[in-house]
């Protein structure tokens, strides 16, 4: 058995402030460019919804503002060598805001609901491989695994396996999504159409935290209305802030930009069961003829780096490919040639109807007709979109040919960048392979990394699919987007981290 104690958070032994004079509260508004759908976290599939449910609760695990793994609701843990059984010893003296406190039978409670499949919570597959939870005493809790998994301390870091009162699951059942109870920094008020709104957790584990009474998250899905309330102080902080307006906050002596590297990438999913992009000659001539330095420029202003391999830089187990595919048309044209289409194709790309996802399709289109390759573009509102991929159940079935997407492993892990869109066994509606790619080399080598907890063993693994599914090329490769965001210089312990998430926990205002 090997074991591993968790460092404590900073202040934890720190004493109570003295009670000063009464100062005005301190409310904290953020503009968020869409609805939030849920606040039950295991039953959430946006970013949004993640940051907006995190502010009221948390899992054994989380991540700092650099995406390093934490310790929150767990002190130390010990795995076997198999990482077949993990045993979590978790903090004392917690309790949820309805006032029932916090242990391992809370644990249990909310674990067991998440991997039980007939739930139909849309992050059961964090839990999918849990084959029992075994509660050992108060602060004690054993997860047995139905076979090896590495990377599960990174799976309980992602919001989806934060916890839940276990008597708010009891009271409010199927309705938990609007009636959230946790441990965190803030506590429910109320969530009405476009407006969530939580207060500060007097009784919060963390001395000294939080130093905000009242958050307001409001929806505001219009760009130059927000850009306008970050303006006028109605709000301060918003995002995500479109490129063509970041000289506008650079101009306001008031206001801060946020300009980081994120862990978002972008890429054309290319349907490789079907021609002409069952030949990896066509994938890899696609992926000559885009000019990524353009791509970045016309679509994100500049605001984006390069996606150099199959995940990004940023999240572990990265490697670098050595070999890019640099712009090159004379080589995509070759390559069309000896693959058998010299004249280039036809085919349909579609993705989301958002601005952005417009621009860069369009810019695709642009960039691929200069190789005889003709895309008719077709936007899609998300839930059109989700129906269109998931109602497939066979991959023969499948109309998809060219999708424009995105994805954030938000689990921080190669896995997570990995498994649920490049893995042989996880075509829709299981997982997120819509480019129904299939290696034996790939597959062994993610299933090889899942299964050892050992960081050498999993690196080698990674780093072997990796350089195959770049030699592949079942993504056109565009690139990695900054996160942009704008907020009032009076707002500070604020972070957009790089999984696109918001962290609010350690914020303030001066």
């Amino acid at each position: 058995m090997k074991r591993f104690a968790l460092p404590l958070l900073a202040g934890l032994l720190a004493g109570t402030a003295l009670a000063g004079p009464a100062f005005a509260a301190k409310d904290l508004v953020v503009g968020l460019p869409d609805n939030i759908t849920t606040l039950d976290p295991a039953d959430i599939n946006d970013t949004l919804s993640q940051s907006a449910s995190r502010t009221m609760m948390q899992g054994l695990f989380g991540f700092d503002k650099d995406m390093k793994l934490i310790p929150l609701l767990a002190e130390s843990f010990t795995v076997n060598d198999a990482a077949t059984e993990y045993t979590y010893r978790l903090r004392k003296n917690v309790t949820f805001h309805d006032g029932t406190p916090f242990n391992a039978q809370a644990v249990k409670t909310n674990f067991d609901r998440l991997a039980n499949p007939a739930n139909r919570l849309k992050r059961q597959s964090l839990l999918a491989m849990l084959a029992e939870t075994v509660v050992v005493d108060d602060t004690t809790i054993t997860l047995k695994l139905s076979q090896p998994f590495g990377a599960l301390n990174n799976n309980l870091a992602h919001p989806g396996a934060m916890i839940h009162s276990p008597k708010a699951l009891e009271t409010f059942g199927k309705e938990i999504g609007r009636h959230p109870v946790g441990t965190g920094p803030y506590k429910f008020v109320s969530w009405e159409a476009d407006t969530l709104k939580v207060e500060k957790n007097d009784k919060y584990w963390k001395p000294g935290l939080p130093k905000i009474d009242h958050v307001t998250l409001k929806s505001v899905p219009e760009n130059g209305s927000r850009i306008a309330m970050l303006q006028t102080n109605e709000a301060q902080f918003i995002y995500p802030l479109p490129p063509e307006m970041v000289k506008m906050v650079e101009a306001n002596q008031a206001l801060e930009l946020i300009d980081s590297p994120s862990i978002i990438a972008r890429y054309v999913a290319m349907n490789t069961m079907k021609k002409p992009f069952n030949d990896p000659r066509v994938r890899q001539a696609l992926n000559y003829a885009i000019d990524k330095n353009a791509y970045a420029k016309v679509v994100y202003r500049g605001y984006a780096g390069p996606l150099d391999s199959a995940i990004p830089s940023k999240l572990g187990f990265h490697v670098t490919q050595p070999n890019q595919y640099t712009y090159d048309l004379a080589k995509a044209k070759a390559l069309l040639a000896e693959a058998g289409y010299p004249n280039g194709f036809e085919a349909e790309m579609f993705g989301r109807n958002s601005t952005n996802f417009i621009r860069g399709m369009q810019f695709v289109q642009q960039q691929l007709s200069q190789i005889g390759v003709k895309l008719t573009v077709t936007p899609l509102e998300s839930g059109v979109e989700t129906a269109r991929v998931w109602g497939v159940e066979k991959p023969e079935d499948a109309t998809v040919q060219m999708q424009y997407g995105g994805w954030s492993a938000s689990t921080g892990d190669a896995d997570w960048g990995l498994r649920p869109l490049l893995w042989g066994k996880g075509f829709p509606p299981k997982f997120f392979n819509v480019a129904y790619y299939k290696n034996d080399t790939v597959d062994a080598a993610i299933e090889t990394g899942i299964a050892t907890a050992d960081t050498a063993k999993r690196a080698e693994a990674y780093r072997v699919a990796q350089e195959q599914i770049w030699k592949d090329a079942p993504w056109i490769f565009l690139g990695v987007e900054n996160l942009l965001a704008g907020k009032s210089k009076k707002l500070t312990g604020f972070y957009y981290v790089a999984d696109g998430g918001l962290q609010m926990e350690e914020a303030d205002l001066q």
